[in-house]
């Protein structure tokens, strides 16, 4: 599991941020999943290293302009880089009406069957790997935080130990280490659960924004490896966030104390706080990590390895 940020500004892009939009790459099935989609998103992933044809799902948490404007361009061009089986798209119950409008007014034909899915609270999508659950968040308009969660994976299979019990190389192998009982053709029985070490457990990503402080984003937050929230403003401008409905640094801090996170990403920066300001976003760290020392700022291009261990790991450009 990989993340990268494809825009980490608020409400209008900067020359050094676009707008909201992150990108989950899944990178045991070769599958991208994408999170909000500003204006301009397509641009970001030319520029990046992500390929548009490995989008499969797109969660869009709210329909303000900064999170969704960048969705219809976006579908089309991954119809023209190739027809996917089917992309699903999950967001707000007005998502599937914008969608209508935009094809309508455009006159825009996709190429290819979208899915789309209305937010509700809880379960959203299960298969064999994942599962993402959502939480409505507060906000001025109907917003909802995600959560991505691995299932717990089958431990290493130990081929040696295999090898000196006489099991022969192929598909039984593959039985053996999802921890099935096998019955090879000499007629033993084998437990493949006495082959595999002790079972990983799964990561666990959440993206939350726009909201302020409040108890669904601990909740849907709670042990998670990776936390990445809003943090639009300062403390400093506490009231201005409180009147917005946005969060502060400390907001932020506050949620990934109280959930018990491991990595707290701060993004969507109000553009106010850019160099030569009063207030810069390094003042905007060092409030977070006065109360949530692992703490980092996100930036447009940035990637984040989630680790598979329970350490920490440090961002990469």
């Amino acid at each position: 599991m990989q993340i990268t940020f494809l825009g980490t500004s608020s409400g209008v892009p900067t020359r050094s941020r676009n707008v909201s939009s992150l990108a989950l790459r899944l990178t045991e099935r070769g599958e991208i999943w994408l999170f909000d989609c500003g204006e301009g998103t397509q641009h970001q992933l030319l520029r990046s290293d992500l390929k548009v044809g490995r989008i499969r799902r797109i969660f869009i948490t709210h329909m303000h302009g900064d999170h969704v404007f960048g969705l219809m361009g976006l579908l089309a061009s991954i119809g023209l880089a190739g027809n996917p089986d089917r992309l699903d798209l999950y967001g707000p119950p007005q998502l599937e009406d914008y969608l209508h409008a935009c094809t309508r007014y455009s006159h825009t034909h996709l190429s290819y069957p979208i899915r789309v899915h209305k937010h509700r609270p809880g379960l959203l999508f299960e298969d064999e790997d994942y599962r993402v659950t959502c939480e409505r968040l507060d906000h001025r308009v109907t917003a909802y935080g995600y959560a991505v969660e691995e299932k717990e994976r089958p431990g290493r299979f130990d081929v040696e130990k295999a090898k000196s019990l006489g099991i022969p190389p192929g598909p039984v192998y593959g039985r053996l280490k999802r921890g099935d009982r096998v019955m090879l053709a000499d007629g033993r029985k084998i437990d493949g659960k006495h082959l595999c070490g002790p079972p990983q457990p799964g990561r666990k990503v959440v993206y939350c924004t726009d909201t302020i402080y409040c108890d669904n984003a601990v909740k849907l937050s709670r042990d998670a490896d990776v936390l990445v929230h809003e943090a639009t403003f300062s403390h400093l401008d506490a009231s201005m966030a409180e009147q917005r409905l946005h969060s502060t640094s400390t907001m932020a801090a506050q949620v990934a104390l109280a959930a018990g996170v491991k990595q707290l990403l701060m993004t969507h920066f109000s553009p106010r706080y850019a160099p030569g300001n009063d207030i810069q976003l390094e003042d905007l760290l060092a409030e977070a990590r006065a109360i949530f020392p692992n703490t980092d700022l996100a930036y447009d291009f940035m990637t984040y390895d989630v680790p598979k261990v329970r350490d920490n790991v440090a961002a990469t450009a």
